[in-house]
């Protein structure tokens, strides 16, 4: 099996419980996360061998997060220790016209977003690894951090690895600049990855990427060939989400590949947590590129994983490809015996 490393940051998730705003509740649930750490332990589950690289604080903060990472799989010895903190976010859950909301504590300060960029073992990463899954949320944090992101990506890619990047782009890590901010280094990453997780907003906005004013698919189908023609990018995937009338949503994903788009069909499903859905679709995608997957197969499989996700508390979704796939075949009881 390839050796799957996963570069970002963890941070402690606060959430208050049910379905009530930080301004009722006197109590709050922690857990850890992030696009990495939901990306590797998913794959773990897959089979695979996900490793987290990131920097924790030498707390017992710090201690808690590598403890709940190993009881999620994630392999944990390409993490360092240094600083202080641990980044931190609220998240209060929506219910009907009032959507879910999320607040950050000064994750800039946090011991992976002011790690020097001697902390890391380059070459020593490298070596261990064949497969770099890196995020834009990531990329938005600082001009260091940009910096690791990229070196680690071109040298895995002068050794012979692959490299998976999620554009992941969110508008208020990225300050009044935005997408002029972001493109360049966006730009820069895209040149290196092998599969790309995007939608056609990204190709548009981001990118600057031509496309009619048609529907949203439509764009998907001009924009999606033209970026993966001007950066040489192997595959492309991604979702389209509605949310209906009942507070019920639907996804549909799809796959792009040597010039064939293949999608899944629309799924529609209730919603108990959907923090971290877009991380399960693809680290079903991943480990269906990985395994050689028809592709249509694989889209499927991917969308099946983000409808899982929504249905379980917590960022991280730990289902085995079985699982998926009994979902994905409509196989529903009230208890599996």
């Amino acid at each position: 099996m390839p050796r799957i490393a996963a570069f970002g940051e963890v941070m402690m998730r606060l959430q208050v419980p049910g379905v009530e705003t930080l301004v009722q509740s006197s109590r709050l649930e922690y857990s850890f996360s992030g696009s990495g750490v939901n990306v590797t332990a998913a794959l773990a589950r897959y089979g695979h061998n996900g490793a987290l690289i990131t920097t924790l604080p030498e707390t017992p903060v710090g201690e808690a997060a590598i403890a709940y990472l190993r009881k999620l799989g994630v392999d944990t010895s390409l993490i360092r220790r240094g600083g202080k903190h641990l980044g931190m976010y609220f998240l209060e859950n929506g219910f009907g016209a009032r959507p879910g909301r999320v607040t950050y504590t000064d994750r800039l300060g946090s011991s992976f977003n002011t790690a020097e960029a001697d902390q890391y073992d380059m070459a020593a990463l490298v070596s261990r690894v064949d497969v770099l899954h890196l995020c834009g949320i990531t990329l938005a944090m600082n001009d260091r951090v940009r910096g690791q992101m990229k070196q680690l990506a071109a040298e895995v890619k002068r050794a012979g690895g692959r490299v998976v990047f999620d554009c992941n782009y969110r508008p208020a890590l990225w300050g009044e600049e935005g997408y002029a901010k972001a493109r360049p280094h966006y730009e820069e990453l895209l040149t290196l990855a092998d599969l790309v997780l995007m939608n056609e907003k990204d190709a548009l906005y981001i990118l600057g990427t031509a496309a009619a004013d048609y529907d949203r698919i439509t764009q998907l189908k001009q924009a999606v060939p033209a970026v993966a023609e001007r950066f040489g990018i192997a595959a492309a995937a991604g979702t389209h989400r509605e949310i209906n009338a009942d507070n019920t949503h639907s996804l549909t994903g799809y796959l792009y590949r040597q010039g064939t788009f293949a999608f899944s069909r629309k799924l529609t499903f209730p919603v108990y947590d959907r923090i971290g859905a877009g991380d399960a679709f693809a680290s079903a995608i991943i480990h269906g590129e990985l395994q050689d997957y028809p592709q249509q197969q694989t889209v499927d499989m991917a969308a099946a994983a983000a409808m899982l996700a929504h249905t379980i508390p917590g960022d991280t979704a730990l289902f085995t490809e079985s699982e998926v796939l009994r979902a994905l075949d409509g196989h529903t009881s009230d208890v599996e015996r």
